[in-house]
Protein backbone atom coordinates (compact mmCIF):
# COMPACT_ATOMS: atom_id res chain seq x y z
CA UNK A 1 0.00 0.00 0.00
CA UNK A 2 1.43 3.35 -1.04
CA UNK A 3 1.66 6.45 1.13
CA UNK A 4 -1.14 8.15 -0.82
CA UNK A 5 -3.50 5.17 -0.34
CA UNK A 6 -3.19 5.19 3.48
CA UNK A 7 -4.76 8.66 4.03
CA UNK A 8 -7.55 7.78 1.57
CA UNK A 9 -8.33 4.59 3.51
CA UNK A 10 -8.27 6.45 6.82
CA UNK A 11 -10.54 9.14 5.37
CA UNK A 12 -13.03 6.51 4.16
CA UNK A 13 -12.96 4.81 7.55
CA UNK A 14 -13.47 8.15 9.29
CA UNK A 15 -16.37 8.97 6.98
CA UNK A 16 -17.94 5.58 7.63
CA UNK A 17 -17.48 6.10 11.38
CA UNK A 18 -19.26 9.47 11.24
CA UNK A 19 -22.12 8.04 9.17
CA UNK A 20 -22.64 5.25 11.72
CA UNK A 21 -22.58 7.84 14.52
CA UNK A 22 -25.27 9.88 12.77
CA UNK A 23 -27.43 6.79 12.29
CA UNK A 24 -27.07 5.88 15.98
CA UNK A 25 -27.99 9.42 17.04
CA UNK A 26 -31.08 9.20 14.85
CA UNK A 27 -31.85 5.85 16.49
CA UNK A 28 -31.82 7.65 19.85
CA UNK A 29 -33.78 10.73 18.82
CA UNK A 30 -36.39 9.48 16.32
CA UNK A 31 -38.23 7.20 18.80
CA UNK A 32 -38.70 10.17 21.13
CA UNK A 33 -39.93 12.34 18.27
CA UNK A 34 -42.30 9.53 17.27
CA UNK A 35 -43.71 9.36 20.80
CA UNK A 36 -44.42 13.10 20.77
CA UNK A 37 -45.97 12.90 17.29
CA UNK A 38 -48.24 10.02 18.31
CA UNK A 39 -49.31 11.96 21.38
CA UNK A 40 -50.22 15.00 19.29
CA UNK A 41 -51.90 13.15 16.42
CA UNK A 42 -53.74 10.31 18.17
CA UNK A 43 -54.69 11.79 21.53
CA UNK A 44 -57.95 13.77 21.62
CA UNK A 45 -57.88 17.25 23.18
CA UNK A 46 -58.76 17.50 26.85
CA UNK A 47 -60.32 20.22 28.98
CA UNK A 48 -59.83 20.73 32.69
CA UNK A 49 -58.25 18.10 34.92
CA UNK A 50 -57.58 14.86 33.02
CA UNK A 51 -56.10 11.95 34.97
CA UNK A 52 -56.42 8.63 33.16
CA UNK A 53 -54.44 5.66 31.96
CA UNK A 54 -52.81 5.04 28.61
CA UNK A 55 -54.84 5.70 25.48
CA UNK A 56 -55.78 2.66 23.40
CA UNK A 57 -54.44 2.99 19.86
CA UNK A 58 -55.85 -0.26 18.50
CA UNK A 59 -58.11 -3.09 19.68
CA UNK A 60 -58.61 -6.55 18.17
CA UNK A 61 -62.38 -6.16 18.58
CA UNK A 62 -63.41 -3.75 15.80
CA UNK A 63 -66.82 -3.10 17.39
CA UNK A 64 -65.38 -2.09 20.78
CA UNK A 65 -65.39 1.47 22.01
CA UNK A 66 -61.71 2.30 22.51
CA UNK A 67 -62.56 4.29 25.61
CA UNK A 68 -64.35 1.34 27.21
CA UNK A 69 -62.38 -1.75 26.18
CA UNK A 70 -61.92 -4.43 28.81
CA UNK A 71 -58.73 -6.10 29.89
CA UNK A 72 -59.54 -9.33 28.02
CA UNK A 73 -59.45 -7.56 24.64
CA UNK A 74 -56.13 -7.65 22.83
CA UNK A 75 -55.10 -4.06 22.32
CA UNK A 76 -52.13 -1.84 21.63
CA UNK A 77 -51.89 1.02 24.11
CA UNK A 78 -49.87 4.17 24.44
CA UNK A 79 -47.85 2.59 27.26
CA UNK A 80 -46.81 -0.40 25.14
CA UNK A 81 -45.79 1.75 22.18
CA UNK A 82 -43.82 4.16 24.36
CA UNK A 83 -42.08 1.22 26.07
CA UNK A 84 -40.82 -0.08 22.75
CA UNK A 85 -39.77 3.41 21.69
CA UNK A 86 -37.79 3.80 24.93
CA UNK A 87 -36.10 0.43 24.38
CA UNK A 88 -35.11 1.41 20.84
CA UNK A 89 -33.72 4.72 22.09
CA UNK A 90 -31.74 3.01 24.88
CA UNK A 91 -30.35 0.49 22.37
CA UNK A 92 -29.19 3.36 20.18
CA UNK A 93 -27.55 5.05 23.16
CA UNK A 94 -25.74 1.84 24.16
CA UNK A 95 -24.49 1.31 20.60
CA UNK A 96 -23.39 4.94 20.37
CA UNK A 97 -21.41 4.77 23.63
CA UNK A 98 -19.71 1.52 22.61
CA UNK A 99 -19.04 2.50 19.00
CA UNK A 100 -15.32 2.67 18.30
CA UNK A 101 -14.09 1.25 21.61
CA UNK A 102 -10.35 1.00 22.01
CA UNK A 103 -8.06 -0.67 24.47
CA UNK A 104 -7.31 2.70 26.04
CA UNK A 105 -10.09 5.23 26.45
CA UNK A 106 -9.43 8.30 24.32
CA UNK A 107 -12.96 9.66 23.82
CA UNK A 108 -15.61 11.05 26.13
CA UNK A 109 -18.13 8.41 25.11
CA UNK A 110 -15.77 5.57 26.04
CA UNK A 111 -15.09 7.21 29.42
CA UNK A 112 -18.85 7.43 29.99
CA UNK A 113 -19.36 3.80 28.97
CA UNK A 114 -16.58 2.61 31.26
CA UNK A 115 -17.92 4.73 34.12
CA UNK A 116 -21.40 3.18 33.73
CA UNK A 117 -19.96 -0.34 33.69
CA UNK A 118 -17.81 0.32 36.76
CA UNK A 119 -20.68 1.82 38.74
CA UNK A 120 -23.12 -0.97 37.90
CA UNK A 121 -20.57 -3.69 38.66
CA UNK A 122 -19.77 -1.97 41.95
CA UNK A 123 -23.47 -1.80 42.81
CA UNK A 124 -23.94 -5.51 42.06
CA UNK A 125 -20.80 -6.44 44.00
CA UNK A 126 -21.86 -4.50 47.08
CA UNK A 127 -25.40 -5.92 47.00
CA UNK A 128 -24.94 -9.49 45.78
CA UNK A 129 -21.23 -10.30 45.91
CA UNK A 130 -18.58 -10.65 43.23
CA UNK A 131 -19.95 -14.07 42.23
CA UNK A 132 -23.02 -12.45 40.62
CA UNK A 133 -21.30 -9.57 38.79
CA UNK A 134 -20.87 -11.18 35.40
CA UNK A 135 -24.42 -12.52 34.88
CA UNK A 136 -26.32 -9.74 36.67
CA UNK A 137 -24.54 -6.47 35.87
CA UNK A 138 -26.09 -6.16 32.35
CA UNK A 139 -29.52 -7.16 33.69
CA UNK A 140 -29.44 -4.59 36.50
CA UNK A 141 -28.15 -1.90 34.14
CA UNK A 142 -31.02 -2.64 31.72
CA UNK A 143 -33.60 -2.40 34.54
CA UNK A 144 -32.27 0.94 35.75
CA UNK A 145 -31.98 2.42 32.25
CA UNK A 146 -35.45 1.28 31.18
CA UNK A 147 -37.09 2.58 34.34
CA UNK A 148 -35.27 5.94 34.36
CA UNK A 149 -35.80 6.69 30.67
CA UNK A 150 -39.44 5.60 30.87
CA UNK A 151 -40.05 8.03 33.75
CA UNK A 152 -38.23 10.83 31.92
CA UNK A 153 -40.68 10.53 29.03
CA UNK A 154 -42.99 12.81 31.01
CA UNK A 155 -40.60 15.70 30.31
CA UNK A 156 -41.65 15.43 26.66
CA UNK A 157 -45.32 15.64 27.56
CA UNK A 158 -46.11 12.03 26.66
CA UNK A 159 -47.46 9.15 28.72
CA UNK A 160 -44.78 7.46 30.83
CA UNK A 161 -44.74 3.64 30.64
CA UNK A 162 -43.97 3.47 34.36
CA UNK A 163 -47.40 5.02 34.99
CA UNK A 164 -49.09 1.94 33.54
CA UNK A 165 -49.64 -1.02 35.84
CA UNK A 166 -49.41 -3.61 33.07
CA UNK A 167 -45.91 -2.48 32.06
CA UNK A 168 -44.52 -2.45 35.59
CA UNK A 169 -46.23 -5.78 36.35
CA UNK A 170 -44.45 -7.29 33.35
CA UNK A 171 -41.11 -6.16 34.77
CA UNK A 172 -41.99 -7.58 38.19
CA UNK A 173 -43.06 -10.94 36.73
CA UNK A 174 -39.81 -11.17 34.76
CA UNK A 175 -37.81 -10.44 37.91
CA UNK A 176 -39.89 -13.00 39.82
CA UNK A 177 -39.04 -15.66 37.22
CA UNK A 178 -35.35 -14.83 37.57
CA UNK A 179 -35.61 -15.04 41.37
CA UNK A 180 -37.37 -18.41 41.17
CA UNK A 181 -34.86 -19.78 38.65
CA UNK A 182 -31.94 -18.86 40.89
CA UNK A 183 -33.62 -20.26 43.98
CA UNK A 184 -34.23 -23.57 42.17
CA UNK A 185 -30.79 -23.78 40.54
CA UNK A 186 -29.75 -26.58 42.95
CA UNK A 187 -32.77 -28.74 42.18
CA UNK A 188 -36.49 -28.78 43.02
CA UNK A 189 -35.95 -30.71 46.26
CA UNK A 190 -33.87 -27.96 47.86
CA UNK A 191 -36.24 -25.29 46.50
CA UNK A 192 -39.30 -26.95 48.07
CA UNK A 193 -37.36 -27.50 51.30
CA UNK A 194 -36.94 -23.72 51.70
CA UNK A 195 -40.72 -23.48 52.12
CA UNK A 196 -41.44 -26.58 54.23
CA UNK A 197 -38.42 -26.73 56.56
CA UNK A 198 -40.21 -24.85 59.39
CA UNK A 199 -43.54 -26.68 59.36
CA UNK A 200 -46.81 -26.51 57.39
CA UNK A 201 -48.06 -23.24 58.87
CA UNK A 202 -44.86 -21.38 58.03
CA UNK A 203 -44.85 -23.08 54.62
CA UNK A 204 -48.18 -21.45 53.77
CA UNK A 205 -46.84 -18.06 54.86
CA UNK A 206 -43.69 -18.62 52.80
CA UNK A 207 -45.75 -19.37 49.69
CA UNK A 208 -47.85 -16.24 50.25
CA UNK A 209 -44.70 -14.19 50.72
CA UNK A 210 -43.22 -15.65 47.54
CA UNK A 211 -46.31 -14.72 45.49
CA UNK A 212 -46.45 -11.29 47.12
CA UNK A 213 -42.94 -10.43 45.89
CA UNK A 214 -43.83 -9.41 42.31
CA UNK A 215 -47.09 -7.81 43.49
CA UNK A 216 -45.32 -5.58 46.01
CA UNK A 217 -42.57 -4.63 43.54
CA UNK A 218 -45.08 -3.68 40.85
CA UNK A 219 -47.39 -1.69 43.14
CA UNK A 220 -44.48 0.11 44.82
CA UNK A 221 -42.98 1.29 41.55
CA UNK A 222 -46.32 2.11 39.90
CA UNK A 223 -47.76 3.85 42.95
CA UNK A 224 -44.81 6.17 43.48
CA UNK A 225 -44.55 7.19 39.82
CA UNK A 226 -48.30 7.58 39.29
CA UNK A 227 -48.79 9.56 42.50
CA UNK A 228 -46.16 12.06 41.35
CA UNK A 229 -47.98 12.53 38.03
CA UNK A 230 -51.32 13.02 39.80
CA UNK A 231 -49.87 15.57 42.23
CA UNK A 232 -48.25 17.48 39.36
CA UNK A 233 -51.53 17.68 37.42
CA UNK A 234 -53.52 18.77 40.49
CA UNK A 235 -51.01 21.48 41.47
CA UNK A 236 -50.83 22.81 37.90
CA UNK A 237 -54.63 22.92 37.63
CA UNK A 238 -54.95 24.66 40.99
CA UNK A 239 -52.36 27.30 40.03
CA UNK A 240 -54.19 27.91 36.76
CA UNK A 241 -57.45 28.50 38.63
CA UNK A 242 -55.75 30.68 41.24
CA UNK A 243 -54.02 32.75 38.56
CA UNK A 244 -57.34 33.34 36.81
CA UNK A 245 -58.95 34.31 40.13
CA UNK A 246 -56.27 36.75 41.30
CA UNK A 247 -54.89 38.08 38.02
CA UNK A 248 -57.90 37.80 35.72
CA UNK A 249 -58.52 41.55 36.07
CA UNK A 250 -55.38 42.38 34.08
CA UNK A 251 -56.18 43.89 30.67
CA UNK A 252 -55.95 41.95 27.41
CA UNK A 253 -53.87 38.81 27.07
CA UNK A 254 -52.18 39.31 30.45
CA UNK A 255 -55.32 38.26 32.25
CA UNK A 256 -55.45 34.99 30.32
CA UNK A 257 -51.84 33.93 30.99
CA UNK A 258 -51.54 31.66 34.07
CA UNK A 259 -48.63 33.57 35.56
CA UNK A 260 -48.74 31.69 38.87
CA UNK A 261 -47.88 28.46 37.04
CA UNK A 262 -44.39 29.79 36.34
CA UNK A 263 -41.83 28.19 38.63
CA UNK A 264 -43.54 25.75 40.99
CA UNK A 265 -44.58 23.10 38.41
CA UNK A 266 -41.02 23.11 37.09
CA UNK A 267 -39.66 22.48 40.59
CA UNK A 268 -42.16 19.65 41.10
CA UNK A 269 -41.17 18.22 37.73
CA UNK A 270 -37.51 18.18 38.80
CA UNK A 271 -38.46 16.18 41.87
CA UNK A 272 -41.12 13.81 40.51
CA UNK A 273 -39.70 13.29 37.01
CA UNK A 274 -35.95 13.39 37.66
CA UNK A 275 -35.22 12.59 41.29
CA UNK A 276 -38.19 10.35 42.07
CA UNK A 277 -37.93 8.52 38.72
CA UNK A 278 -34.25 7.76 39.27
CA UNK A 279 -34.92 6.80 42.89
CA UNK A 280 -37.67 4.34 41.97
CA UNK A 281 -35.44 2.76 39.34
CA UNK A 282 -32.69 2.36 41.94
CA UNK A 283 -35.13 0.84 44.47
CA UNK A 284 -36.52 -1.60 41.89
CA UNK A 285 -33.01 -2.71 40.94
CA UNK A 286 -31.96 -3.01 44.59
CA UNK A 287 -34.99 -5.16 45.43
CA UNK A 288 -34.16 -7.39 42.47
CA UNK A 289 -30.59 -7.88 43.67
CA UNK A 290 -31.63 -8.39 47.30
CA UNK A 291 -34.27 -10.99 46.43
CA UNK A 292 -31.98 -12.89 44.07
CA UNK A 293 -28.91 -12.67 46.29
CA UNK A 294 -30.88 -13.62 49.41
CA UNK A 295 -32.60 -16.60 47.80
CA UNK A 296 -29.63 -17.98 45.87
CA UNK A 297 -28.15 -21.04 47.72
CA UNK A 298 -24.53 -20.08 47.11
CA UNK A 299 -22.93 -22.62 49.46
CA UNK A 300 -24.98 -25.50 48.07
CA UNK A 301 -24.30 -24.35 44.52
CA UNK A 302 -20.53 -24.18 45.06
CA UNK A 303 -20.58 -27.55 46.80
CA UNK A 304 -22.45 -29.21 43.95
CA UNK A 305 -20.39 -27.46 41.29
CA UNK A 306 -17.08 -28.50 42.88
CA UNK A 307 -18.36 -32.06 43.36
CA UNK A 308 -19.42 -32.23 39.70
CA UNK A 309 -15.97 -31.04 38.61
CA UNK A 310 -14.30 -33.62 40.83
CA UNK A 311 -16.41 -36.43 39.36
CA UNK A 312 -15.67 -35.24 35.84
CA UNK A 313 -11.94 -35.24 36.65
CA UNK A 314 -12.10 -38.78 38.02
CA UNK A 315 -13.97 -39.93 34.91
CA UNK A 316 -11.36 -38.33 32.67
CA UNK A 317 -8.47 -39.94 34.57
CA UNK A 318 -10.19 -43.35 34.46
CA UNK A 319 -10.67 -43.04 30.72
Amino acid sequence: MTETEIPEKQEKRSLRFRVVDILLILMMVLPLVTAVALRVLLTPPEEGVAIHGAWVYWCANPDADLSQVISTDFMITEAQVNSWLVMISITGLALFLTHGLRERATTVRQHVAEWVVEKVEGLVTSSMGAFHVRPFAPFVCAIIALSVFSSLMSLLGVFTPTSDMSVVSGWAILVFLVITAYKACCGPRLYVKTFTSDGPVVAVLNVIGEVATPVSMAFRHYGNVMSGAVIGVLVTTFLTWLSSLLLGWLPGVLGEIPLLRVGLPAVLSVYFDLFSGALQAYIFAMLTMIYVGGGFPLEEYVKRHSGRKARQGETARAA
